[in-house]
């Protein structure tokens, strides 16, 4: 008799090949705010489709009893995504109105339909409506640079959810101690009560970002260079975090100014030691830092020469601050760190210096000083419109850098048309488009190795800068 067993399930291999090959993903909303306005259009954004969240192609499709669908052809793998109603002001919240984490499955590369519900949105919830919030972005925020997790706090001003204004914005160290006491170490900075203090004294808003330290990988992570004692030189993969990694994260997410006029570091003791050299190693990022009691002692002669070698290559504002009761060596090195920069080209203008003689080395003194040093590094980088005023042109810089499938460029005016090449080793044309700045530039179809981005907006000269595809 003959065996048609091979047969039969090679027929089956066939019927099931078109579904496997076709394999999707369906998104499904089981319900939306009730506040949700009658003509809101329901966008998903994510991994898929470079986070753009007003994509045409992303709105999900109206189905019976008031749920919503769409279905996507991701690659296999972790998927994030977001819901919005057309713009990163307008997107969903947690069930309190504050900020929603993303969205994360692990899609089979199979047939695949998840459910959930969109519980609030953010701009139309009474958490951020003219007033500012404290949320944490994530308690286990993963930093690739150093296999870890962390938690990252985020302080959004007082007119964000009522407004469609950008910010400039300032990532601090040891964010446990930013915003609440009950996470502090002794006492909180107050951060959030002093923001909206100079808010409502006419300072057009800035968002904070606070990275807990690492307890006990703070020493480690906030020294690029390591004391026999007590151990340090993962310093430089920490803020290559934050440059690379985190950074690239809230400028996708929130509604900021990118670019180094606008972006800065603050920190004190250890955290004060990290900004500052994160300040310097990264000029075309950062264009200003907060360096209170800083523990220099802890890398030696190391943050001089790393601004002797390095040199000036941007403008730049350092508020150097430390107080009269510290140790006599704090000062002495802050001032070796201030000496240095002028001598490598930094003016006097660019430095402030002070040393109030009441001060102590705690943070009842670092929360008195914060909204001074607060106002001499970012006044008068924004009108109180929110529009950028500023005299420098800021150099172009490229991140995450090295990049994956996307990168974004810094040093651009935001909302004006740039024309952007990226050459090969061997002068090759790899991309020549012309995009908004700010936009994300796909790069997944480089092959790993060196590149060079040119840039230019309208009657400007070409500016150059480097990059590493991974």
């Amino acid at each position: 008799m003959l065996n048609t067993y091979p047969l039969r399930a090679l027929c089956w291999v066939i019927a099931l090949l078109p579904g496997i090959i076709s394999a999707q993903l369906t998104v499904k909303v089981t319900s939306i705010p009730s506040n949700t306005p009658a003509s809101a259009k329901i966008h998903i954004t994510g991994t898929f489709n470079g986070w753009n969240p007003g994509d045409v192609n992303m709105i999900l499709a109206a189905q019976p009893g008031g749920q919503y669908s769409i279905t996507l052809n991701p690659t296999a793998g972790p998927v994030r995504f977001k819901f919005t109603r057309g713009s990163w002001a307008t997107v969903e919240g947690n069930a309190n109105g504050d900020f929603q984490p993303d969205h994360v499955i692990t899609y089979t590369g199979l047939p695949q339909t998840i459910e959930l519900a969109i519980l609030s949105w953010e701009d139309l919830s009474n958490g951020n409506n003219g007033a500012s919030q404290v949320t944490i972005l994530d308690n286990n925020f993963f930093m690739p640079e150093l296999s870890r997790t962390r938690r990252v706090w985020l302080y959004l001003p007082p007119d964000y959810g009522t407004t469609t204004k950008k910010y400039p914005v300032l990532y601090m160290q040891d964010g446990q101690n930013l915003f609440d006491p009950t996470t502090s170490f002794a006492g909180e900075w107050e951060v959030d009560e002093s923001m909206d203090e100079l808010f409502a004294q006419g300072d057009p808003g800035c968002i904070i970002v606070g990275i807990d330290n690492g307890g006990v990988y703070r020493l480690d992570e906030y020294s690029a260079w390591i004391n026999p004692l007590y151990g340090g030189g993962q310093g430089d993969e920490y803020m290559n975090f934050i440059v690379n990694t985190l950074k690239p994260y809230i400028d996708s997410h929130y509604r900021t100014y990118p670019g180094r006029n606008y972006t800065g570091l603050m920190g004190s003791s250890m955290g004060g030691l990290v900004s500052m050299y994160g300040l310097i190693e990264h000029q075309a990022v950062f264009s200003k830092a907060g360096i209170f009691s800083p523990a220099f002692w802890f890398a030696g002669d190391n943050p001089v020469a790393q601004i002797q070698s390095t040199g000036k290559r941007n403008n730049v504002r350092t508020y150097f601050l430390c107080g009269g009761q510290e140790p006599a060596y704090v000062r002495q090195d802050m001032q070796e760190v201030a000496d240095a920069m002028l001598n490598a080209g930094f003016s006097s203008s660019e430095i402030s210096f002070n040393v109030p003689s009441d001060g102590q080395h705690a943070e009842w003194f670092w929360r008195r000083e914060f909204p001074d040093a607060y106002e001499w590094l970012f006044g008068g980088l924004a009108t109180a419109t929110g529009e950028p005023d500023s005299d420098e042109t800021p150099e172009l810089g490229v991140y995450p850098n090295p990049a994956g499938d996307w990168i974004r460029l810094s040093g651009l005016e935001d909302g004006e048309q740039v024309n952007i090449q990226i050459l090969g080793m061997d002068g090759s044309v790899r991309h020549d488009e012309t995009i908004q700045s700010g936009a994300p530039i796909w790069t997944g179809d480089l092959p790993s190795g060196f590149y060079a981005v040119r840039a230019r907006a309208e009657g400007q000269n070409w500016q150059t800068t480097k990059l590493i595809r991974q």
